[in-house]
């Protein structure tokens, strides 16, 4: 027993002494290592140096340090996934499911991200979280959650080459082979890759009650019952019905807000000035207003004549101040890795701009009972999509099963409710991120509110600090995950 253990002791002193000799000769070939010769020539190497800084060299060059071979390999794995990946040459995600489907590439290309992802996901495997810094492990998650669905992509993509199907249906997803599959895929896309469409629905279905209570709320608020309320935000007080006076409605919003911001919102010297125009692009009219980053300008659309009051104060704060003006400005500032450059997540931008709308009486926005109403009003509109969206690209409804759904909670609206299917059809997922981040982030909220010393402006600064990125990889980042 003791005669092994001595011998296991001279062979690990060997493989330190080889290793030495490897690390002070790099150009000896690797076949040499093992031979007689080295070690003589180790031993006489070593009779020209103090023992000291033998001992010192072998400790640095051959002990064992796990955390220096973690971090070696991890940067290993982080440079070979910034130059392989963006050889591989993806196509952007797109909006329509039927650009990403007619993206997909051949099967010798598919085999070939296949392996490439597989090897990255064996490789992340290997890797110990605790060996790597904060930042570190922000692009390992990163680097994870795109492999992850890269690999669900192409094995569905896989499939989809065996079909001899020359081009994709445009009648939504129910048409398509596999469009349970596909919008499973999408989802997880666009909302995040820990939900599921059943899971989506029934938020849905929660939303829709909670929204209707609020307006409910709202209604007991101003003394009236249901019907002379109705008849009453109805009357011609509630609309502009000139261009000059919704611009300065969204103005004067603008001034208000603007100086309520400091008290909630970190980093607003970094933030350029946002312009107010009116939108003259008719393909752009679906929705009541957009942003254009690249011109840090609000476009509210003025196509239909008179314009509702109850409008500006949440359009105005969900697509300027502090909504994605304000989001998307901090963001280009940001100090971000090479990682994070290569992938956006637009599912967060929405989410958040939809949470901003949920602050309006913090920040001054809201006036009155009525410009909450316009928040709601809207916002009953954004829940009965999240259902609608499942409904039509998962279980396979008809546009009329849909309009009876859409009738259910919305009256009136029918016009809007054509529109929004066809969308919802076109592209699917999307419209989910609006309700699933701004419930994401008022629950993160709340958590930190049962904390000490609670600052609304720390908790911004805390979501927001990061960019924008996954809300499964932000929560863990939080430390607020189960």
């Amino acid at each position: 027993m003791d005669f092994a253990l001595n011998n296991k002791k001279k062979k690990q002193n060997k493989k330190i002494l080889l290793c030495a000799w490897r690390k002070a000769n790099t150009s000896l070939p690797p076949v040499l290592v093992n031979s007689s010769t080295v070690l003589g020539h180790l031993k006489i190497h070593m009779k020209k140096f103090p023992l000291l800084i033998i001992v010192f060299s072998i400790i640095i060059s051959c002990g064992s340090d796990p955390s220096a071979n973690q971090q070696s390999d991890w940067k290993s794995i982080r440079s070979t996934f910034e130059e392989d990946f963006k050889k591989l040459k993806l196509k952007p995600f797109e909006l329509g499911y039927v650009q990403n489907i007619e993206h997909i590439q051949n099967k010798d290309s598919l085999l070939i991200q296949e392996k490439y992802f597989q090897s990255i996901q064996k490789s992340l495997k290997k890797i110990a979280l605790k060996s790597l810094l904060k930042d570190e492990k922000l692009d390992y998650a990163i680097i994870q959650y795109e492999t992850a669905l890269n690999l669900e992509r192409i094995g569905l993509e896989k499939k989809w080459t065996e079909l001899d199907i020359d081009s994709v249906s445009k009648n939504g997803l129910s048409t398509v082979t596999y469009g349970k599959e596909w919008y499973t895929y999408f989802l997880k896309r666009w909302v995040d890759i820990d939900v599921s469409p059943d899971e989506m629905f029934n938020f849905g279905l929660k939303e829709i009650e909670r929204v209707e209570s609020s307006m409910k709320i709202v209604q007991e608020k101003s003394g009236l019952d249901s019907l002379a309320f109705q008849n009453h935000i109805e009357h011609p007080s509630f609309y502009y019905n000139n261009v000059e006076d919704v611009q300065k409605a969204f103005e004067t919003t603008k001034q208000r807000v603007d100086k309520n911001l400091e008290n909630y919102f970190p980093f607003l010297e970094r933030i350029p000035d946002v312009t107010i125009a009116r939108g003259t692009n008719k393909k752009l009219a679906q929705t009541p207003g957009f942003y254009k980053f690249k011109e840090n300008t609000f476009y509210y659309n003025y196509f239909d004549i008179p314009f509702n009051k109850r409008q500006i104060s949440w359009i105005y704060i969900h697509e300027a101040m502090p909504g994605h003006h304000y989001q998307l400005s901090l963001e280009k500032g940001l100090p971000r890795s090479n990682i994070k450059k290569m992938f956006s997540y637009r599912g967060f931008g929405e989410g958040y701009a939809a949470y901003a709308e949920e602050i309006g009486f913090e920040i001054n926005a809201y006036q009155n009972i009525y410009d909450e109403l316009g928040k709601w009003e809207w916002d009953i509109i954004r829940s009965v999509r999240v259902s609608l969206d499942v409904g039509l690209n998962y279980y396979n409804w008809s546009d009329e099963r849909a309009m009876l759904f859409w009738q259910q909670h919305i009256s009136g609206k029918d016009d809007i409710a054509q529109r929004e299917i066809a969308r919802m059809k076109r592209w699917p997922a999307q419209v989910i991120t609006y309700k699933y981040g701004a419930d994401k982030i008022l629950k993160w909220k709340e958590i930190f509110k049962s904390k000490e010393d609670f600052n609304l402006k720390e908790f911004h600064k805390t979501i927001l600090k990061n960019g924008s990125l996954p809300f499964s990889i932000l929560e863990k980042r939080l430390d607020l995950s189960n």
